[in-house]
């Protein structure tokens, strides 16, 4: 598009959080791919042959039942990035990965990434600083689902999604947002209508429109911000490295 910024990977904070040297000596090796929506990235079970980077795309990490329900355990945006399997000595892992939120991305080769892992240093001390923080991600949405209202899981997941987003409109169906929580799509009609009625989102048609995000805040349960803080804790330590 005309006037788009030029794509680069250092719009991945995970990316932009390495010193300037190994972020060059990556740059060769990463390559910049589109993510369409919906695309299966990692199935249970298989092993990737790249991590990926999100720049602009989000990754929905999620586990299916042997009924076909599912519900999502963490998401990646250009926070972080899909693929810790690799460097951790599980190289499988039982969650599928989907693109949630089409855009774009940089992949790099598992064997590359398995080499810089292996070398101490900035990029291993990085990655495993990130990871610190999924696992939080993931234990935080476990007892969210379990403790707090659809209401407060939902202002949850638009202001997660709004961070890694430059845009304060998202595409996002309620039967898809219903998966993504493992909840009834008739709990996200009622708790979105409620949101509607006090003037924070605007819903049409499979778009939400956030007309005040102070108004999600206000409304969010603890769990956003314990998420947010402590990836903010543990890329301000790395960078202080």
């Amino acid at each position: 598009m005309l006037g788009s910024p030029p794509h680069q990977p250092a719009q991945n904070h995970l990316l932009a959080a390495l010193p300037a040297a190994e972020l060059e000596r990556l740059k060769p090796h990463l390559e910049l791919i589109h993510m369409p929506l919906g695309d299966v990235l990692c199935e249970s079970g298989s092993r990737l042959h790249y991590v990926y980077f999100p720049t602009s795309a989000i990754i929905s990490l999620h586990y299916i039942l042997e009924n076909g329900a599912s519900s999502e355990i963490a998401g990646v945006g250009n926070e972080g990035l899909l693929g810790i399997s690799l460097f951790m000595g599980g190289e499988t892992t039982p969650s599928w990965a989907t693109v949630q939120t089409a855009g774009y991305g940089y992949r790099l080769k598992a064997t590359v990434m398995q080499q810089e892992f292996n070398l101490p240093g900035p990029v291993q001390r990085l990655l495993l600083r990130y990871t610190q923080a999924l696992i939080m991600q993931i234990s935080q949405t476990a007892v969210c689902n379990r403790h707090h209202t659809i209401e407060q899981q939902l202002c949850r997941w638009l202001l997660l999604t709004l961070d890694r987003l430059n845009s304060e409109e998202l595409t996002m169906t309620q039967e898809l947002i219903a998966s993504m929580l493992g909840v009834r799509r008739e709990g996200i009609t009622e708790a979105a209508g409620k949101l509607q009625s006090a003037g924070i989102i605007r819903y049409r048609r499979g778009h939400i429109m956030v007309l005040d995000r102070s108004g999600l805040e206000t409304h969010v349960c603890e769990c956003y911000n314990v998420v947010k803080k402590e990836f903010n804790r543990l890329f301000n330590d790395v960078c202080k490295h």
